[in-house]
């Protein structure tokens, strides 16, 4: 019945913001948070608590969307958001390997 947000004590010595992210979901899940609970704790119910759900937070006409797509499905495993195809920031598309080389 409460409200599950996702966050990190990013910030803080040895943890870092990206990997840390994907701890805390791999955590959730762990806990017995199914898939897509842990999605909505890191878009929808973090935008709601922040008071931003007019703004950002799910996909739709005039809301603002970056977008990361995926070549796994994290409705299955919440982890697969490691899997990144390409994302999209302010309408451009740009391929993970242009933006982080190995």
């Amino acid at each position: 019945g409460i409200t599950v947000v996702m966050g990190t004590d990013a910030g803080n010595i040895g943890t870092l913001h990206g990997p840390s992210i994907l701890r805390e979901m791999m955590m959730m899940q762990k806990a017995g948070l199914a898939p897509p609970e842990v999605l909505r704790s890191a878009t929808t119910n973090g935008a709601r608590v922040l008071g931003l759900a007019g703004d950002v937070g799910r996909i739709a006409p005039g809301q603002l969307a970056d977008l990361v797509l995926l070549d796994a499905d994290p409705l299955l495993d919440a982890t697969n958001v490691e899997h990144i195809h390409r994302v999209i920031k302010d309408g451009r598309v740009y391929d993970p390997a242009e933006l982080m080389p190995r």
